[in-house]
Protein backbone atom coordinates (compact mmCIF):
# COMPACT_ATOMS: atom_id res chain seq x y z
CA UNK A 1 0.00 0.00 0.00
CA UNK A 2 0.92 3.59 -0.46
CA UNK A 3 -0.60 6.62 0.52
CA UNK A 4 2.10 8.83 -1.20
CA UNK A 5 0.91 7.03 -4.33
CA UNK A 6 -2.19 5.06 -4.14
CA UNK A 7 -2.94 2.07 -7.05
CA UNK A 8 -6.07 1.30 -5.93
CA UNK A 9 -9.22 2.33 -3.71
CA UNK A 10 -7.56 0.44 -0.75
CA UNK A 11 -4.65 2.79 -0.25
CA UNK A 12 -6.15 5.63 -0.25
CA UNK A 13 -6.89 7.02 3.48
CA UNK A 14 -10.11 7.61 3.74
CA UNK A 15 -10.61 4.22 3.03
CA UNK A 16 -7.96 3.06 5.12
CA UNK A 17 -9.80 5.31 7.47
CA UNK A 18 -13.05 3.93 7.05
CA UNK A 19 -11.64 0.06 7.38
CA UNK A 20 -10.49 1.14 10.97
CA UNK A 21 -13.08 2.50 11.86
CA UNK A 22 -15.64 -0.02 10.76
CA UNK A 23 -13.54 -2.53 12.90
CA UNK A 24 -12.68 -0.55 16.19
CA UNK A 25 -16.60 0.69 16.17
CA UNK A 26 -17.76 -2.90 15.80
CA UNK A 27 -16.89 -3.69 19.51
CA UNK A 28 -18.27 -0.32 20.70
CA UNK A 29 -21.23 -0.49 18.41
CA UNK A 30 -21.92 -4.13 19.42
CA UNK A 31 -22.54 -3.21 23.33
CA UNK A 32 -24.27 0.24 22.48
CA UNK A 33 -26.94 -2.06 20.90
CA UNK A 34 -27.23 -4.91 22.57
CA UNK A 35 -27.02 -3.97 26.13
CA UNK A 36 -28.29 0.17 25.71
CA UNK A 37 -30.50 -0.52 22.91
CA UNK A 38 -28.78 2.66 21.39
CA UNK A 39 -26.87 2.83 18.09
CA UNK A 40 -23.38 4.24 17.47
CA UNK A 41 -24.48 7.23 16.52
CA UNK A 42 -27.16 7.82 19.42
CA UNK A 43 -24.22 7.25 21.51
CA UNK A 44 -22.21 9.82 19.55
CA UNK A 45 -24.78 12.74 20.79
CA UNK A 46 -25.15 11.09 24.30
CA UNK A 47 -21.45 12.01 24.84
CA UNK A 48 -21.87 15.18 23.54
CA UNK A 49 -24.22 16.58 25.89
CA UNK A 50 -22.95 14.69 28.53
CA UNK A 51 -20.03 16.29 28.11
CA UNK A 52 -20.43 19.39 26.93
CA UNK A 53 -24.10 20.10 28.24
CA UNK A 54 -27.13 21.69 27.02
CA UNK A 55 -27.47 23.11 23.38
CA UNK A 56 -29.71 23.25 20.69
CA UNK A 57 -30.52 20.57 18.14
CA UNK A 58 -28.29 22.78 15.38
CA UNK A 59 -25.60 23.10 17.69
CA UNK A 60 -25.14 18.84 18.56
CA UNK A 61 -25.29 18.48 13.94
CA UNK A 62 -22.37 20.66 14.03
CA UNK A 63 -20.79 19.60 17.07
CA UNK A 64 -21.09 15.64 16.20
CA UNK A 65 -19.95 15.99 12.75
CA UNK A 66 -23.46 14.49 11.12
CA UNK A 67 -26.06 16.09 8.85
CA UNK A 68 -29.13 17.81 10.38
CA UNK A 69 -31.89 15.62 9.33
CA UNK A 70 -30.26 12.16 10.52
CA UNK A 71 -29.85 14.27 13.95
CA UNK A 72 -33.03 15.42 14.06
CA UNK A 73 -34.20 11.13 13.96
CA UNK A 74 -31.83 10.57 16.36
CA UNK A 75 -33.12 13.30 18.56
CA UNK A 76 -36.60 12.20 18.34
CA UNK A 77 -35.40 8.47 19.20
CA UNK A 78 -33.75 9.08 21.69
CA UNK A 79 -36.39 11.23 23.29
CA UNK A 80 -38.94 8.56 22.74
CA UNK A 81 -36.77 6.42 24.88
CA UNK A 82 -36.49 8.70 27.48
CA UNK A 83 -32.44 9.18 27.06
CA UNK A 84 -32.77 13.18 26.40
CA UNK A 85 -35.46 16.10 26.80
CA UNK A 86 -35.95 18.60 24.07
CA UNK A 87 -36.77 21.88 26.17
CA UNK A 88 -38.43 24.94 24.45
CA UNK A 89 -36.57 28.22 24.86
CA UNK A 90 -38.24 30.83 27.34
CA UNK A 91 -39.55 33.32 24.52
CA UNK A 92 -39.00 31.76 21.40
CA UNK A 93 -40.88 28.74 20.86
CA UNK A 94 -38.94 27.50 17.58
CA UNK A 95 -35.85 27.28 19.62
CA UNK A 96 -35.39 24.35 21.83
CA UNK A 97 -32.51 23.14 24.10
CA UNK A 98 -31.56 19.87 24.31
CA UNK A 99 -30.33 17.81 27.67
CA UNK A 100 -30.04 13.94 29.25
CA UNK A 101 -32.15 12.81 31.10
CA UNK A 102 -31.41 10.64 34.64
CA UNK A 103 -31.29 7.60 31.94
CA UNK A 104 -29.39 9.16 29.28
CA UNK A 105 -26.38 10.01 32.12
CA UNK A 106 -26.47 7.12 33.65
CA UNK A 107 -25.88 5.33 30.17
CA UNK A 108 -22.97 7.69 29.71
CA UNK A 109 -21.25 6.69 32.92
CA UNK A 110 -21.21 2.95 31.91
CA UNK A 111 -20.68 3.10 29.31
CA UNK A 112 -18.31 5.20 28.75
CA UNK A 113 -15.58 3.61 30.53
CA UNK A 114 -16.42 0.52 28.37
CA UNK A 115 -15.72 2.67 24.84
CA UNK A 116 -12.22 4.15 26.35
CA UNK A 117 -11.23 0.64 27.17
CA UNK A 118 -11.97 -0.32 24.04
CA UNK A 119 -9.87 2.61 22.81
CA UNK A 120 -7.11 1.71 25.03
CA UNK A 121 -7.27 -1.81 23.69
CA UNK A 122 -6.87 -0.42 20.12
CA UNK A 123 -3.92 1.39 20.95
CA UNK A 124 -1.73 -0.91 22.86
CA UNK A 125 -1.09 -1.83 19.01
CA UNK A 126 1.33 1.10 18.94
CA UNK A 127 4.19 2.26 20.96
CA UNK A 128 3.97 5.19 22.78
CA UNK A 129 6.58 7.85 20.35
CA UNK A 130 4.09 6.25 17.55
CA UNK A 131 1.09 7.32 19.71
CA UNK A 132 2.24 10.44 19.87
CA UNK A 133 3.48 11.20 16.40
CA UNK A 134 -0.36 9.48 14.74
CA UNK A 135 -2.29 11.69 17.21
CA UNK A 136 -0.05 14.91 15.48
CA UNK A 137 -0.32 13.25 12.30
CA UNK A 138 -4.32 13.04 12.86
CA UNK A 139 -4.54 16.53 13.80
CA UNK A 140 -2.64 17.56 10.64
CA UNK A 141 -4.83 15.96 8.35
CA UNK A 142 -8.06 17.45 9.86
CA UNK A 143 -6.75 20.65 9.61
CA UNK A 144 -5.75 20.23 5.87
CA UNK A 145 -8.82 18.83 4.98
CA UNK A 146 -10.47 21.35 7.04
CA UNK A 147 -8.66 23.80 4.94
CA UNK A 148 -9.20 22.35 1.60
CA UNK A 149 -12.62 21.72 1.88
CA UNK A 150 -13.31 25.76 2.91
CA UNK A 151 -11.12 26.63 -0.16
CA UNK A 152 -12.36 24.70 -2.63
CA UNK A 153 -16.56 23.88 -1.84
CA UNK A 154 -17.55 20.49 -3.67
CA UNK A 155 -18.79 21.60 -7.09
CA UNK A 156 -21.92 19.49 -6.79
CA UNK A 157 -24.09 18.44 -3.51
CA UNK A 158 -24.58 14.91 -2.36
CA UNK A 159 -28.41 13.71 -3.62
CA UNK A 160 -28.33 11.44 -0.44
CA UNK A 161 -32.26 11.06 -1.39
CA UNK A 162 -30.95 9.14 -4.51
CA UNK A 163 -28.70 6.48 -3.36
CA UNK A 164 -25.99 8.75 -1.96
CA UNK A 165 -24.59 10.21 -5.72
CA UNK A 166 -26.04 12.07 -9.05
CA UNK A 167 -26.97 10.20 -11.87
CA UNK A 168 -23.95 10.49 -14.51
CA UNK A 169 -25.20 10.34 -17.61
CA UNK A 170 -24.14 7.52 -20.15
CA UNK A 171 -22.10 8.38 -22.89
Amino acid sequence: MSFSHPKSVEDLLTFRINRLMASAGALVTRLCEGRYGITRREWRLICLLAEQGAMSPSELAVRSHLPRGPVSKHIRDLADKRLLIKRPVAGDMRRARLELTAEGRRIHAQLFPQSEHFHRQVLQALTPAELTAFDSALSRLTEATDRLLAAQPPVAKADRRHGGSRRVPAS
